[in-house]
């Protein structure tokens, strides 16, 4: 999954903020000289149509499990039984976010420090993973995988980071008999020894021919919060569930230490954190051709209200526009997915005539929002609606051929650059996402623009991708079950 996007396991079973009403996140008005994350290229030499494949993949992975049944959502989301109950903080912390395109991924990458003492370590920022994983000692490709050699100097150069459960005081490992290991643990291994008790253990297998395996168990995460009174604070979120990848395959893993697990789920980081600080998280996503030092956070927690800025810009005389808000679908059958209800999609102002089915996930349609998707991949009658209307209003653009996308443009060819149709969704509740041109009519090439969706399955589900996503502020409320969201320049 580190590579575009891509969590797609291959699998006979299913199986891939605003700031609160008002303002930004406290911690943003710091400067944060630690928050450049090193990463290392995966394949530098990545193409637009190597990633328009990964997010291909990456949806057969997400249809795939949504259409499938397992016991655990069909007896509903219990609590693991790691769990601790908690009463929720009036603090927030942060973890720098980037993007991770220079890598060669379409990717956004935080780091995270587990165990006692911490241990730092770059992931994968992912909304579509259930469970948290890193290297461990002794994790490194098969002979089969043969990484590219990195540049001199690069950060690859230096000895890679790996966990050792060993060194952690506070690591404990789950055994395999245990509920949490049998209901929430995806991809764990059937057989399972009692005696003696052993280790929960998983065996990813990816569509890209990667595969991640390893055991899991729980620790500690070590934050900085970010209290209002004007210090930094680190605090512990204890029995965090993590998988220790102990062997892994593929090209995809070389640009990240692991994964961060942001879904719906009750095992997941993202619930884990969010119980204790204030029931929410947001994400705003700078530009995925953003340079590498163009910084952005990933937070849990309250923001601030007082605030109308997001993301280090200065103070506004006017009061920030408020965010707009949808109810966040929290469905089991759509877990660990957050699935929103588009009522109506537009360009130039004009109402898409979209059946209505496309969009219900009662009728095996719907769309979620996901981090590890590059581009926007819409079911057959939305995606044919919607790149008919834009197409139309470019006719007057010279095409060019790229791979893989039905309509580019010559640019440059007029001298003067051709103005973008505007393209709106509405969310339920008259919640509107119209995002930037550059998001949907992206940068293919020197002088070439194509309209930057792709083609899903009917019936299946549509996915927002992070490039859609770029350049807005999006709040997760899990506690309330809504979806916030507004415009932002992101970066720190």
């Amino acid at each position: 999954m580190a590579r575009a996007g891509l969590l797609l396991l291959v699998l006979c079973l299913a199986c891939a903020a605003s700031a609160s009403a008002g303002g930004a996140h406290r911690h943003q008005r710091k400067s944060r000289p630690s928050a450049r994350l090193r990463l290392v290229p995966a394949a530098p030499g990545a193409s637009l149509p190597d990633r328009a494949r990964d997010d291909r993949l990456r949806h057969a992975y997400i249809s795939t499990r949504l259409a499938s049944t397992s016991p655990h959502h069909a007896h509903g989301r219990r609590a693991a039984e790691t769990s601790t109950s908690t009463s929720p903080e009036s603090s927030a912390f942060a973890m720098p976010l980037t993007s991770g395109a220079y890598t060669g991924t379409g990717q956004y990458f935080v780091r995270l420090r587990v165990g006692t003492p911490a241990q730092p370590f770059v992931l994968v920022a992912d909304t579509g993973s259930d469970l948290t994983w890193v290297k461990c000692r002794g994790a490194s490709p098969s002979s089969s995988a043969s990484p590219a050699p990195a540049p001199a100097g690069s950060a690859s150069s230096s000895p890679p980071r790996v966990f050792r459960p060993a060194d952690s005081r506070s690591w404990a490992s789950i055994p395999c008999s245990s509920d949490t290991c049998k209901s929430y643990v995806p991809f764990s291994l059937v057989n399972c020894s009692t005696t003696p008790p052993a280790p929960c253990s998983y065996d990813y297998r990816y569509k890209d021919d990667s595969s991640a395996r390893g055991v899991v168990g729980t620790d500690a995460a070590t934050v900085a919060l970010s209290g209002g009174n004007g210090a930094d604070k680190k605090a512990k979120l204890q029995e965090v569930v993590l998988g220790c990848t102990t062997s892994y395959d593929g090209q995809s893993f070389q640009a990240s230490d692991g994964v961060l697990s942001l879904g719906n789920s009750n095992i997941s980081f993202a619930s884990r954190a969010a119980a204790r600080f204030g029931g929410r998280f947001s994400y705003c996503l700078v530009d995925h051709l953003a340079p590498r030092n163009a910084t952005s956070y990933l937070t849990f927690g309250p923001s601030d209200d007082d605030s109308n800025t997001h993301g280090g810009a200065a103070p506004s005389a006017a009061p920030a526009a408020a965010p707009s808000r949808t109810p966040l679908l929290l469905d089991a059958r759509m877990a660990p997915f957050y699935a929103v209800t588009v009522d109506v999609v537009s360009v130039a102002g004009e109402a898409l005539d979209i059946p209505s089915e496309v969009w219900d996930v009662r009728k095996n349609g719907g769309a979620i929002l996901d981090s590890g998707t590059s581009l926007t991949i819409l079911a057959t009658p939305a995606y044919n609606a919607v790149v008919a209307a834009l197409s139309k209003q470019l006719a007057g653009v010279p095409r060019v051929t790229m791979d893989p996308f039905e309509y580019c443009y010559n640019w440059t060819a007029s001298g003067t650059p051709p103005a973008v149709p505007r393209l709106e969704v509405r969310f339920a509740g008259s919640a509107r996402l119209a995002p930037p041109a550059k998001s949907y009519v992206i940068d293919a090439a020197p002088g070439v623009k194509c309209i930057g969706l792709q083609e899903g399955a009917w019936p299946g589900v549509s996915v927002i991708g992070n490039i859609l996503q770029q350049e807005h502020l999006w709040e997760f409320d899990l506690a309330n079950r809504w979806l916030m969201f507004k415009q932002s320049r992101c970066a720190h």
